[in-house]
């Protein structure tokens, strides 16, 4: 937050040089930040902020705690620092200064000595170029994929391999919402299957236009040819990002992540081999650059057991992370199949028909090693990546996935999964179904089979059914069957690190046929009609340490005609604002104090305990003419301050999640009959909404509380009734309580975030479209309340 409000300052941005502190800790951070400018730098050792009193010179100087910055700053900045940092309880420090003289001193007055005084050219000047001598090391494992297993047998190890396997259990515990600018995240569909190719977001909070990123790694390929699984990383990086709408495959920008051994016999050629093929061959061909990188050069483990010496060394490994401009994040593909009829599977084989097995899942899973790996010709890659961009936007790819780990039985899988329907396909062979060769597997409408073949030679591969059923000549698999095997790896983590009563619940759930997915119901006309106001009231957009949901917010309201206040609760303690002039205030959602005091507790109790900000707070709730929203970490903060809120004394207080976990959904809530002015003609409403929360169970007092509350939002299941099923409630809240209002209607609070979905197109979970999200409709109504 003081980053963002330095850099808001424009030209009296007080920030001239930043850092982050890393590698080597403020060893290396601080020498480098005044290098970088010109300058020497004197340094103070005890005024470096440490809670270890006990540190020594050498620990304070080089621990790599991380979350720090190192920033240079002219003096008469220093006081328009200093405020944004009181205001934001950022802790800082002056450490030093930089110097005329290309000296690095660091002085330290408890031992009353300077333990580095050095010439700074010494510590970063040039280092002398290293030359390394190795050969390369044949691969004599000449072993050869065996055809003595059935495809059912390999489609079940394939499936259940970790590198194949759902990662739902990573995926859900980590906030995807976050900003409101997120358009494609990893899940996908109405049944939220994680198998999306890449990620996309909006520039900003009223844009189409966006960016797009994916990875890319084809490391097991590297223990048989280095240079091939350079160019597979790289290409596979782009089959995931040509699901994003991008004009051209030179705008793609590419940040290498090397890791080796080259200490080891060959390694240090294989990873010649493999930078020489992608950065001098195979990347200029493709006209992209690859401007940064990073490299982890000591990848080898030695220990010693019963006397003997072991060594576990990495082969060369090249992750690739893939970035680009997106034209229009509306028309981003995604592998959720449509049903839609006279639709048609095919599939872009950039292998040419080599089906090359060697380094693939299904050689791993039955211990098989070795043979001709995968490769890619960037001619090839280019003509693929163009004729996906043409046929997407001339609107003729109804569904989009890569071909990868696993090879092609998993992409059908999982498109499967992700559409819900079956899939039919003629007999094929087990290396045509589980190669590892670069293509992609399209859904379009037949009768643009011949329009697509213009662009690149497609094959027809299969159709979709009724049947929820794989069937692939005489093997036929229910897809529910098929999910258990799937998402199994994934379910048994959960169940040990998360309340195993939730996991079985998850992935009963999501292994059902039964299961419809998102679903919303809006019964009547939308948008409801309201009346434009030229005129811009006041809100107070609410925000205290740690949270991280304000900029969103405040967009909602502006849109629905508003003028948006940044008020942090320190401006009100300390005097320097109140909420006299405002007619609406919203607590928002994020982490306030880390959450280390309780779900919003201690946000709360910073406002209780401190008689000036009790008042305000007192005094505005109590007024007839506002609102109050409490969102997230902002509805926990306002149910502990219901002592001060008139007609909110049976609110909840809410704990920590059922599943023991941080939950990150979207989910399905039903809108109940309430008084809530925000809620005005949404009765019965149901539709979508994240959530990203780790303590939103509601608690009561009394089974009385319970009852007798007004509650206003409501999880719900497929039938659109309340619901205590996990993960329909992310959190275990009775009765499926997601929100509630007070007597008069005046406050709201709920835990999902309805500033997330109040465009059309932050709804992650299906084809993004223009225009505003049902949620709109609630900030809509805070406007229509101000007279």
């Amino acid at each position: 937050e003081v980053i963002d409000r330095c850099w808001a300052l424009e030209e009296k941005n007080p920030i001239a040089f930043i850092h982050d502190v890393g590698a080597g800790g403020l060893s290396n951070a601080l020498p480098e930040l005044v290098k970088d400018a010109g300058f020497g730098g004197k340094f103070r050792l005890r005024d470096i902020p440490s809670e270890e009193k006990g540190m020594s010179p050498l620990e304070i100087w080089c621990n790599e705690a991380q979350e720090r910055y190192v920033l240079a700053i002219s003096k008469e900045s220093l006081p328009i620092f200093k405020e944004l940092c009181e205001r934001e309880r950022c802790p800082f420090a002056v450490a030093g200064e930089a110097i005329t003289e290309q000296n690095l001193i660091l002085s330290d007055e408890h031992f009353e000595n300077n333990p580095i005084d050095i010439p700074i050219e010494l510590l970063l000047g040039n280092p002398p170029k290293m030359l390394r001598k190795d050969k390369k090391v044949e691969n004599n494992n000449s072993q050869i994929w065996a055809l003595d297993f059935q495809l059912k047998e390999i489609a079940e190890r394939v499936l259940s391999h970790p590198a194949v396997a759902d990662k739902g259990f990573l995926i859900t515990i980590g906030d995807r919402s976050v900003t409101g600018m997120v358009v494609r995240e990893q899940m996908v569909g109405p049944w939220q299957v994680p198998v999306a190719d890449c990620a996309i977001t909006t520039s900003t909070l009223d844009s189409t236009k966006g960016e797009a990123f994916s990875i890319g790694e084809r490391t097991p390929l590297a223990s048989l040819n280095s240079a091939a699984a350079a160019r597979m990383a790289v290409a596979e990086a782009i089959t995931n990002i040509a699901a994003a709408k991008i004009s051209h495959i030179s705008k793609i920008r590419l940040s290498a992540n090397w890791m080796a051994n080259p200490a080891t016999a060959g390694e240090g050629a294989a990873l010649y081999e493999a930078v020489q093929a992608i950065g001098m061959d195979f990347c200029p061909k493709l006209g992209i650059a690859i401007p940064v990188g990073k490299d982890s050069m000591s990848m080898s483990t030695i220990w010693e057991e019963s006397g003997e010496k072991k060594v576990v060394t990495s082969p060369v490994s090249l992750i690739v992370s893939a970035f680009a401009p997106c034209e229009d994040v509306c028309k981003s593909l995604s592998p959720e199949l449509q049903k839609v009829e006279n639709s048609i599977l095919i599939l872009a084989d950039l292998g040419q028909g080599k089906n090359r097995m060697g380094g693939s899942i299904a050689c791993e899973v039955f211990n098989q090693i070795g043979g001709e790996v995968p490769d890619a010709d960037a001619q090839l890659l280019k003509q693929f990546f163009n004729a996906v961009q043409t046929l997407n936007a001339e609107n003729k790819i109804l569904a989009y996935h890569d071909r990868s780990d696993g090879g092609l039985f998993t992409t059908l899988a999982e498109m499967a999964f992700a559409g819900h329907i079956g899939i039919e396909l003629e007999q094929k062979t087990v290396e045509f179904l589980f190669n590892e060769e670069l293509g992609a597997v399209l859904q379009i409408k037949e009768s643009d089979f011949a329009a697509a073949s213009k662009l690149f030679p497609f094959e027809k591969i299969g159709k979709l059914t009724d049947d929820f059923c794989l069937k692939i000549g005489e093997y036929k698999e229910n897809l529910s069957e098929l999910r258990k095997i799937w998402s199994r790896t994934s379910f048994e983590i959960a169940k040990l690190r998360d309340n195993p009563d939730c996991a079985k619940q998850e992935y009963e759930w999501k292994c059902s046929e039964k299961d419809k997915g998102i679903t919303y119901s809006i019964n009547t006309p939308y948008p409801i009609p309201h009346t434009p106001n030229p005129q811009k009231p006041l809100i107070a957009i609410l925000r205290e340490q740690g949270v991280n949901g304000e900029v969103e917010m405040a967009a909602a309201f502006d849109k629905a005609g508003f003028k948006a206040i940044d008020v942090h609760t320190g401006d009100i303690i300390n005097g320097k604002m109140d909420l006299s002039e405002f007619f609406g205030l919203v607590a928002c959602g994020g982490f306030s104090y880390g959450d280390v005091l309780g779900a919003g507790e201690g946000w709360a109790k910073s406002i209780l305990f401190n008689e000036r900000a009790r008042d305000v707070f007192q005094k505005f709730f109590e007024r007839k003419d506002t609102f109050s929203l409490g969102v997230c970490n902002g509805c926990q903060m306002l149910s502990n301050l219901k002592s001060i809120i008139p007609g909110a004394a049976r609110w909840p207080k809410f704990k920590q999640n059922l599943s023991e976990r941080f939950e990150a959904r979207f989910v399905s809530v039903k809108i109940e009959k309430s008084p809530s002015v925000l809620l005005k003609g949404m009765e019965n409403w149901v539709i979508p909404i994240p959530v990203a929360h780790g303590e939103g169970r509601a608690e009561f007092a009394s089974d009385e509380d319970l009852e007798k509350s007004l509650v206003s939002i409501r999880y719900v299941d497929n039938e659109h009734k309340p619901t205590e099923i996990y993960p329909l409630n992310p959190n275990g809240s009775p009765n499926g309580i997601a929100g509630l209002t007070s007597e008069d209607g005046r406050v709201l609070i709920l835990m999902p975030h309805p500033e997330r979905a109040f465009r059309m197109l932050q709804n992650t979970w299906t084809k993004p479209m223009e225009g505003d999200g049902y949620w709109m409709q609630m900030f809509r109504n805070a406007r229509e309340f101000i007279v």
